[in-house]
């Protein structure tokens, strides 16, 4: 066994030596996405976490590129669904088919299996899920919500870790079905994948032909195991009441209707983020602060993540849209009024 990779049983041990694995998987991602530092610490919350999340960015940024590496790293197993508008449900979670009885029963007849879809992997890209309709869009955010299938009346679990990473196009809008809000809730972290600076630009363009053989040679340093013990030491960090009331103030304050609602987001904000929100910031605090050998979280943690929880989740008011006020701009807002 690789001694870099002994195994940890005890979940408290593990939260210890966390730092010290998310380095090794940060540098190794490195040689393969050059940049993207916020986003692969995003990613890496949300698969520790074992909670969705949606990877927004331009073609060409490597989206589909760091998924499959994070999960090589972690041991997952990868499925891929590149959503289209012939996209049906069944494409996605599977469906019966007709079968010959078997060779022990050959005069048998015909029987209905069902046939896995590619949702039952571990870490599942679904990619530019706008383009599907919105029933298949549905199945995917059902077999996300309940973490099973359902086809002709059995219930078939899916994987435990089970984890959808969602991407979206932000500049095409022809011919695509935009997420409901209440969709989009069940998106616990939105990822933004933005384009490198010039000196990454250059490394990119310079060292591509580098990048597959650096792929190839990724090694693991989380198994399946260890990040269900991960997931569960995570979710049971001691929090102090400060930092609850951090993560309920700021999701309160984008709700226009509350009275710590800011006078300068009152007007652009139709609905504010829900309880759901304020649960996910603490949840995303509490792991930014293992992923810093922290033992608790502090307030600053859950500040750090207001923009991949918040922004997604809040509906703008005409007069938003009308005057060019975007989602980002409104939290920045609500992180200035909440002290």
């Amino acid at each position: 066994m690789d001694p870099d990779r002994a195994e940890i049983h005890d979940p408290v041990d593990l939260l210890e030596a966390l730092p010290e694995r998310a380095a090794r998987l940060t540098a190794q991602l490195r040689r393969v996405v050059v940049g993207q530092d916020r986003a692969v610490e995003l990613l890496l919350v949300a698969v520790l976490c074992q909670r969705h999340a949606l990877l927004v960015g331009v073609p060409g940024l490597a989206k589909t590129t760091l998924v499959r590496s994070i999960a090589r790293l972690l041991e997952l197993r990868f499925t891929r669904i590149q959503f289209t508008p012939d996209l049906m449900p069944g494409d996605v979670t599977g469906s019966e088919i007709l079968q010959p009885g078997g060779a022990a029963s050959p005069g048998a007849g015909y029987r209905l299996t069902f046939q896995p879809g590619p949702i039952f992997g571990n870490l599942v890209l679904a990619d530019e899920v706008n383009r599907a309709p919105p029933r298949t869009q549905a199945a995917l955010l059902e077999a996300m919500g309940e973490r099973q299938v359902t086809a002709g009346g059995q219930t078939h679990p899916l994987p435990d870790p089970f984890v959808v990473i969602a991407t979206q196009n932000p500049i095409e809008q022809d011919g695509t079905y935009p997420l409901p809000e209440a969709q989009l809730d069940r998106f616990d972290v939105q990822i933004e994948m933005r384009y490198p600076s010039p000196p990454e630009e250059r490394r990119i363009v310079a060292e591509a032909h580098t990048f597959p053989d650096a792929a190839a040679s990724l090694t693991p340093v989380f198994r399946a195991d260890e990040l269900r013990s991960a997931r569960w030491a995570i979710a049971r960090m001691p929090i102090a009441p400060s930092v609850v009331d951090e993560a309920v103030a700021l999701a309160r304050a984008t709700r226009p209707d509350d009275p710590t609602c800011p006078s300068d987001v009152r007007p652009y904000v139709a609905w504010g983020a829900g309880p759901r929100a304020a649960q996910a910031l603490a949840l995303v605090a509490r792991a930014l602060a293992a992923l810093a050998g922290e033992p608790t979280p502090r307030p600053e943690h859950v500040r750090a993540a207001a923009q991949a929880v918040l922004a997604h989740r809040l509906v703008l008011s005409d007069t938003g849209a009308a005057e060019g006020v975007r989602a980002p701009d409104v939290v920045e807002r609500v992180l200035a009024s909440v002290e």
